[in-house]
């Protein structure tokens, strides 16, 4: 039986991480020790970035809502309790659309967060 070499897989392996090192600068782009180097980093960076996107756009629907309680006269903190008491169930993505969208929206549920406290 003939021997099997790995010639085949070797090379598949090392075009799928030349490919995913494209554009890459350098010898980063064109080296393969180097490409898998910067490939498993950059996989790692986009792994991680994927947790704090989420963060970070949690972060911002918070901010938009504070600036938006503030100019009607009511904290962030005492706002989402008073909307939890009044039972109106919206989400943080939402509040904040209607915050810079429709003011008159958002400050009637401000009204009734207060109502509610």
């Amino acid at each position: 039986m003939a021997r099997v070499k790995g010639a085949l897989a070797t090379r598949k392996r090392r075009k799928k991480v030349l490919k995913l090192a494209k554009g890459y600068w350098g010898a980063k782009s064109k080296h393969f020790k180097m490409a898998k180097e910067a490939v498993m980093k950059s996989g790692n960076y986009a792994y991680i970035g994927r947790k704090q996107k989420k963060r970070d756009f949690r972060r911002l629907w918070i901010t938009r809502i504070s600036s938006g309680c503030k100019a009607n006269g009511v904290n962030y903190s005492s706002f989402m309790n008073g909307l939890k008491k009044a039972g109106i169930t919206l989400n943080r993505k939402m509040l904040s659309e209607i915050a810079i969208a429709d003011p008159e929206g958002f400050t009637a549920l401000v009204e009734k967060a207060k109502a509610a406290l």
